[in-house]
């Protein structure tokens, strides 16, 4: 029989530090959430483009139609979660300090703020209220 051998630091070793069998996971979301993100935004851009010039009236009424305020429910959650994903990757990767945790938990209050407000104003087109 061979003794397979490990891959770990006598550190790591010591302190039981290895994978934490979530980065597959974050991958994946991060890089569904981009292909989503692909049909959505060209679909924003045109929504955007097509309301150039019009008054506020005409604006509210095409904003406020069912379709359209669907699609734009969908490209703000999927970028703000977009968003989320990316901003924590950089602050695990180029924060070394004790207040990475801060900034973690900073950056997902604001993302959930940007989508909640976007959201709401969408809704209150929508309804009319």
């Amino acid at each position: 029989m061979s003794k397979q051998r490990s891959m770990r630091t006598p550190l790591a070793r010591v302190r039981y530090l290895g994978s934490a069998k979530s980065g597959t996971k974050h991958f994946w979301h991060q890089r569904v959430s981009a292909v989503a993100l692909i049909p959505l935004t060209i679909a924003f851009v045109l929504i955007v483009a097509g309301l150039i010039g019009r008054n506020h009236a005409a604006t509210a009424q095409i904003l406020g139609s069912p379709f359209v305020s669907i699609v734009m429910m969908l490209f703000v959650i999927s970028s703000t979660y977009h968003m989320w994903l990316g901003m924590q990757v950089i602050i695990e990767d180029y924060i070394h300090s004790e207040s990475k945790l801060t900034w973690l938990i900073l950056n997902t209050f604001f993302c959930f703020t940007i989508a909640l407000c976007c959201i709401y104003a969408i809704l209150k087109l929508s309804f009319g209220v």
